[in-house]
């Protein structure tokens, strides 16, 4: 079963692929098929097996010769294993169903932000509907999801509007607004404040190291997105054992 969600992640890393390329684009993520950002020439079927092609093709197009992004192997592979925690942790269920849903669209929004530093704005609501049409399928419950909607975009907000008031310039961006609803959405409001305590003990020391060795200092700009993605992450593995813990069960 770990072999067949690792494969199946596999397969879903691919198609993400696809989003975190055409999405930024407005481009159909349906049609036409995949084809070499470089030359234009179709992907052959043979050539669009996760990893292993890119592997084979030692990360170069087979038509052009040009050198294809590392990004590919690594959302495939990062879907896979993140896939195959889900199952360890939820099992087959609808709430393995459920978080991995979340956790793909978080892959997508992270890369996308990565990149471009840019939030899929309409992703997020897609995703963040679809959380709370689900959510009476799962152990989040309706109510519980609409509030982590209305909280995690509230609570960011509030963030942003403080410190322009104490330093009159944008700490965060309003897209990480839309970020925290999508999450909130699917995780309930309970589980915000530790999904943003995660996310800003990860980004503090990883933005600390990046000032240090940029020497940028205030002035470096990293988004938030994937902090806000991984704080969610473990927030879905861990999250009730951290809170358990923390209130002495």
């Amino acid at each position: 079963m770990i072999l067949a969600v690792f494969i199946l992640g596999l397969v879903i890393g691919s198609f993400l692929n696809v989003c975190i390329y055409r999405i930024p684009e407005g481009k159909s993520i349906v049609s036409p098929p995949s084809s070499c950002p470089s030359c234009g020439s179709r992907i052959r079927w043979y050539d669009n097996i996760p990893v292993l092609s890119y592997l084979m093709l030692r990360g170069r197009c087979r038509s052009c010769g040009e050198r294809i992004s590392i990004q590919y192997p690594l959302v495939e592979l990062t879907t896979a294993v993140l896939s195959v925690l889900l199952f360890l942790r939820f099992g087959v269920s609808i709430d393995m169903l459920y978080f991995l849903v979340l956790t793909c669209s978080l892959i997508v929004i992270s890369v996308i932000d990565i990149r471009l530093k840019l939030i899929p704005v309409r992703l997020c609501y897609f995703c963040m509907l679809f959380g709370m049409a689900l959510s009476p399928l799962s152990s989040t419950g309706f109510i519980n999801s609409v509030l982590g909607a209305s909280f995690g975009a509230g609570i960011v907000l509030f963030i942003i509007e403080t410190y322009y008031v104490v330093r009159n310039v944008e700490g965060m961006g309003y897209g990480d607004a839309n970020v925290l609803a999508l999450i909130g959405a699917f995780l309930g409001w309970r589980k915000i404040l530790l999904v943003l305590f995660i996310a800003s003990l990860v980004g503090t020391a990883f933005g600390l190291t990046y000032m240090l060795l940029s020497r940028k200092g205030l002035k470096a700009s990293i988004p938030f997105g994937p902090f806000l993605s991984a704080g969610a992450f473990i927030t879905i593995i861990l999250g009730d054992r951290i809170i358990s813990w923390y209130l002495g069960g």
